[in-house]
């Protein structure tokens, strides 16, 4: 298809992977030209469903030299010893959250990539949306003063709920702040700048949890890691944010996303999707409007991430969901579990640039 197309193949095929082949295939300048699994027969199905996409062994697919990155969506436990193969292959990782199940196993990652000219990205790309950046749009006009506050909320009793084999969300990597945490750090992180300090508490309300659907059901399983984490995160700017997340909320009416200002509040959307209102309130009106879209790529969906990275490759520009950012909000996450275990502030050793803003009618191929 042209010198302007850049070629994925994808490690692991687990539930994650429908989405991305489906939006993938949609967008320009990046094609999906193989797939791999530790289960061979199960990238063989997802293979004999695509035209033009080949099942190959992980070991193959990194020796492929039709491959130019690839897309790892194995477990949060096997992501870092994924990518640091792939970069060892010399091609490019794009990844799912986190990046790591920690700081010790992140850190070397990128130096690896920077060492050999190699690019990494990671998930979320939630944040290129409309939603998240059409919030960003109007701060940076200065639509609500100078950000001083924002409230980040995610609570839900649990993924064992539907999802059949949950284990792994209550598991190293997993758990509510390493699960959904970079969605809503990734977004405050692009609203609001980096995180330099961070305090807050941790608890579980089960040592053990119940399997609620598919053949396992019934099944129970261990929880090694906070199901509930409320913290204070300092950013570098001044602006503080209270963060809540939680597998151990049955119901609640909490906002996703409020960012305050000395002149107005914004309301964000729900940083797990793409697009969603964007609502204002000021001092001089306090009734909550709708915001006109205002940046981001428009019907994006997973994977749009990979194609921006894509575009940064061919043009030697910067990427926007990228290794830096995944690094310092992991670090974020990982220094809030610190402060929950002993009971002090601490600092958070990373930073990262704002990535550059998608501007309004972008599309990742060009933008």
């Amino acid at each position: 298809m042209g010198d302007q197309v850049t070629n994925v193949g994808i490690v692991g095929t687990g539930y994650i992977s429908g989405t991305y082949l489906e939006h993938l295939a949609r967008l320009p300048g990046v094609e999906v030209v193989a797939v791999a699994d530790l289960d061979l027969g199960r990238a063989q199905a997802i293979a004999d469903q695509h035209e033009g996409i080949r099942a190959l062994s992980s070991e193959d697919l990194l020796a492929d030299p039709e491959v130019d990155i690839v897309l790892n969506l194995t477990i949060p436990a096997a992501h870092a010893s994924v990518n640091q193969a792939v970069l060892q292959a010399g091609k490019h990782v794009y990844g799912e959250k986190p990046l790591a199940v920690d700081r010790i196993e992140a850190e070397p990652l990128l130096k690896l990539a920077a060492a050999n000219n190699l690019r990494i990205g990671c998930a979320p790309d939630t944040v290129l949306g409309t939603g998240t950046q059409t919030a960003r749009a109007a701060l940076d006009r200065g639509d609500i003063g100078v950000p001083t506050a924002a409230t980040a909320s995610f609570v839900t009793p649990g993924h064992e709920l539907w999802h059949p084999a949950p284990e792994f969300y209550y598991q190293a990597g997993g758990g509510p702040l390493l699960d959904m945490g970079p969605y809503y750090v990734s977004s405050l992180v692009t609203l609001l700048g980096p995180v330099r300090r961070v305090t807050g508490r941790a608890g579980r309300s089960k040592e053990q949890r119940k399997i609620h659907t598919g053949p396992r059901a019934g099944e129970t399983f261990a929880v090694e890691v906070p199901t509930h984490v409320t913290g204070i995160l300092e950013h570098e700017s001044g602006a503080l944010t209270t963060l809540l997340m939680s597998f151990d909320v049955w119901a609640a009416r909490l906002p996703r996303i409020e960012v305050h200002g000395t002149e107005g509040s914004l309301s964000v959307p729900d940083p797990n999707h793409f697009d969603g209102k964007v609502e204002i309130a000021t001092a001089t009106s306090r009734d909550w409007a709708e915001l006109p879209v205002a940046g981001g790529y428009a019907g994006a969906g997973r994977g749009v991430g990979v194609a921006d990275m894509a575009r940064a490759i061919r043009t030697g520009g910067e990427h926007r969901a990228n290794g830096a950012l995944a690094h310092h909000v992991l670090d974020v996450l990982e220094s809030l579990l610190e402060a929950a275990a002993q009971d002090q502030p601490v600092d958070v050793a990373s930073t990262v640039d704002r990535p550059t803003a998608v501007p309004l009618g972008a599309s990742p191929e060009s933008a």
